[in-house]
């Protein structure tokens, strides 16, 4: 029961005595000394002892639990803290638990004077706050959060203002207990969407080069940071970063390397997570870049025992420094970004041994069903041509489609040949490096040339010869594309006795006749380039 319902039960059970009213009045007025009225409060207004700032404690009490964002909570705090002391100006100084020492002041107070500040700005050790008000610690659970300090009040504190400023700070603490864990919460679901977002980018396809982009971006906008990067570890033995996220041109941050020797690389190597203070000063961050960031998180990403490469997320310079949620979080991501970096690699080599299992299924129907039909075809046509009288038009027309027919399976047997080479992978035979030679060319022709092979030239031809020959076949291509008119190019390569000519002297030992090249164009005038000759217009 109240002091107002005792007084009110004590009037009900004597409403006729009226000296004793009169007596226990003047008995009232002697407990409220210093002038101050029967509600509380003295002469000028401002808070003092007793009942009248009851209703303002229990509204202060239940106003700094109505709004669950953290920032919006603390600032009603100190401004309740103000109203309900009477006093001028107050702050509220925000601990950091891990460094011990301010890292946000929330004030409140009217414009003409000044209100307490923080010496040096934030992120310093604790001050004592100015003033000759009452301070009182804020706990969330047993850990002090912050300080509560009012100040400049006129007629001075009370201890009934002491007393209610420590019952508002223990109501304090259980709301910001429960706004942290609103905000933990939140923050926690905006992890948990970019992390599934980033695994649904990665399996949709996406190189490894924007996949790498796409985990940077997406963990900078999360974190906060000035710039997201991904390193990944260099032959040297260093690391470098191939990808990069800023608000601004990333340019300048892609190529830049962590040489073999920092301190900091036998964590990252090692698959640890590294957190820095500050980038710029820190005697492990050895980059040209450090200079232009704070505070700093390198987090491995990791996935069953292979070390992908790095995920660094710096903050710019004298930004906030990363929470222990934070913290956990990031890593957690960086965790879920990995398995989704090896996932996706693992669907892409999926998606390439299907387009390789396609080719070769492709060159073994060419060679099985294609060229045994036209080499029958050409059999009979030849067969044909022999029974015809050997001066007759019909022969000489045979003869040319046999010819054709030939030249049609040289070109199947070429192209089955390319279908059986991986796309990505640098040939490592000579009939592979030719046809990379005319695939190349082909791009600025705007025509694939014919290809043809004559003999084991895989076998036959040297690494010597092979290199003088793929100079010359360069070079008949570059020509070839120089002049004017020319809408076919034939290459040919063969060992031994080239047809038409003699034995090709100086060509190499492949064969009785060496190896030899013929490239011939359709342009104006025609043109044919033979190695080991000269070219012949």
């Amino acid at each position: 029961m109240t002091i107002v319902d005792r007084d009110q039960d004590r009037d009900e059970r004597a409403p006729d005595n009226r000296d004793e009213d009169v007596s226990d009045s003047g008995r009232e007025d002697n407990r409220v000394p210093d002038g101050r009225d029967d509600a509380g409060r003295d002469g000028n207004g401002s808070g003092g002892a007793g009942p009248g700032r009851l209703p303002l404690l229990l509204e202060a009490v239940l106003g700094v639990g109505t709004d669950l964002e953290l920032r919006a909570t603390l600032q009603h705090i100190v401004d309740s803290a103000t109203a309900l002391t009477g006093a001028r100006h107050g702050a509220l100084g925000v601990i950091d638990p891990e460094r011990h020492r301010l890292t946000e002041l929330f004030t409140s107070g009217g414009p003409t004077e000044e209100p307490p500040r923080l010496p040096g700005g934030l992120a310093t050790p604790v001050p004592d706050l100015p003033g000759d008000g009452p301070s009182v610690p804020i706990r969330v659970h047993t850990e002090v959060f912050g300080h509560l300090h009012l100040t400049g009040k006129p007629g001075g504190f009370t201890p009934e203002d002491q007393v209610l400023l420590r019952v508002l700070a223990s109501q304090a603490g259980i709301a910001i207990g429960n706004a942290r864990l609103y905000e933990t919460a939140r923050q926690r679901e905006r992890w948990i969407d970019g992390a599934a977002a980033v695994t649904t980018a990665l399996l949709t396809g996406e190189t490894a080069e924007n996949a790498l982009t796409t985990v940077a971006e997406r963990a900078r906008v999360l974190a906060g940071a000035e710039a997201g990067v991904v390193l990944q570890p260099t032959a040297e033995g260093g690391m470098e970063i191939v990808a990069a996220s800023t608000t601004g041109d990333p340019g300048d941050l892609v190529g830049t390397a962590i040489a073999p020797g920092s301190p900091v690389l036998v964590q990252l190597l090692g698959g640890e997570p590294v957190f820095v203070e500050d980038s710029a000063t820190d005697p492990r961050m050895t980059t040209h870049v450090r200079t232009r960031f704070g505070p700093s998180m390198m987090l491995p990403l990791r996935s069953g025992g292979q070390l992908i490469g790095t995920l660094a997320l710096p903050r710019r310079r004298g930004g906030p420094p990363y929470t222990a949620v934070d913290r956990l979080l990031a890593s957690q991501f960086a965790s879920q970004a990995a398995l989704a970096l090896v996932l996706a690699d693992a669907r892409h080599d999926r998606e390439r041994l299907a387009v390789f299992e396609d080719r070769d299924r492709i060159a073994r129907d060419l060679h099985d069903l294609v060229v045994q039909r036209l080499f029958a075809t050409e059999m009979m046509l030849e067969s044909t041509r022999r029974r015809a009288a050997a001066s007759s038009e019909e022969s000489a027309l045979l003869g040319r489609a046999v010819d054709e027919l030939d030249s049609t399976i040289q070109e199947v047997r070429t192209t089955i040949f390319a279908l059986q080479q991986p796309p990505a992978d640098a040939p490592t035979s000579f009939r592979g490096q030719v046809l990379r030679e005319t695939g190349g060319a082909a791009v600025l022709l705007g025509f694939q040339p014919s290809v043809h092979f004559s003999g084991a030239v895989d076998t036959l031809v040297d690494g010597p010869t092979a290199a003088k020959l793929l100079g010359v076949l360069r070079g008949a291509l570059a020509a070839a594309h120089r002049r004017p008119g020319v809408g076919a190019v034939t290459v040919e390569v063969g060992v031994g006795t080239e047809p038409g000519a003699g034995p090709a002297p100086g060509s190499g030992g492949a064969g009785r006749g060496g190896a030899w090249l013929r490239v011939t164009d359709d342009g104006e005038p025609p043109t044919t380039v033979t190695w080991p000759r000269r070219a012949e217009a």
